[in-house]
């Protein structure tokens, strides 16, 4: 029987990309995200095997999700975490609203999302994989929230990897760099101070590439969460693997 992966924020440049890959390799593939509409076209178009569309900062919605794809296609072999917001600004001006969504989108939905699934993920021996970031090893500027909330993320999954190892189940992080994604668009058209191009030029300072720096693709991303979530990868949990073009090297 084909393997099933549950991806939330599918409709999310990084969560397309990993469902996209999966589907390639012959996985059957269960999304959620806000968009109702946005997944039944995804799935019409055959690349989802069944959605639930949902709220993961509500009470209850990770664990109607995972009992969805679980009515649906019948098993539950892997989770990936995709769905993530950015938020930006000075500790001193920050909004309780946006402490909120960082922390309840990039934290809570993939804590709850985890523990939803690890009684199907112990049936099968499965695996999770958690979208961290190269903001959850080092402090970035402006960015004190969002930084939390990822190095978080990458705390809670290697305590699961300990945790869920006795029962076969692995979990990983993978902590990218910047993504060439609608995410990153979002963030040079709203932190970019109206020059949204000097705002990613910026970033691509930062890389030790210099002048010849570009951004992580998605479906790098997505290849790495594919090959986590196959048997040969049996030997790897508790990892949090950078894939940031060397940004994080130094820190």
């Amino acid at each position: 029987m084909q393997p099933v992966v549950l991806i939330s924020g599918v409709l999310g440049g990084i969560g397309q990309a990993v469902g996209e890959q999966f589907v390639r390799g012959g996985w059957r593939v269960f999304g959620t995200d806000l968009d109702g509409a946005a997944l039944a076209a995804r799935q019409a178009a055959g690349q989802l095997a069944g959605y639930h569309a949902a709220d993961l900062r509500q009470v209850g919605a990770p664990q109607a999700v995972v009992a969805a794809a679980q009515a649906t296609l019948g098993r539950l072999d892997a989770l990936v975490n995709c769905a993530g917001v950015w938020r930006e600004g000075p500790a001193e001006t920050f909004s309780e609203e946006d402490f909120d969504l960082v922390l309840d989108v990039n934290l809570k939905a993939s804590f709850f999302l985890c523990a939803a699934a690890i009684p199907a993920l112990r049936e099968t021996r499965g695996a999770i994989v958690n979208l961290s970031s190269d903001a959850g090893r080092q402090g970035n500027r402006n960015a004190a929230v969002y930084c939390a909330s990822k190095g978080a993320v990458t705390l809670m999954t290697k305590t699961l990897a300990l945790d869920l190892a006795p029962s076969g189940v692995r979990c990983n992080a993978i902590s990218p760099g910047d993504v060439a994604t609608p995410m990153l668009s979002f963030q040079a058209e709203r932190y970019g101070n109206g020059d949204p191009a000097g705002y990613l030029q910026d970033l691509l300072a930062k890389y030790p590439q210099g002048d010849s720096a570009t951004f992580v693709q998605p479906d790098e991303v997505a290849a790495l969460a594919f090959f986590l979530c196959q048997p040969s990868a049996r030997s790897i949990t508790g990892a949090d693997l950078a894939i940031d073009r060397g940004i994080s090297a130094g820190h």
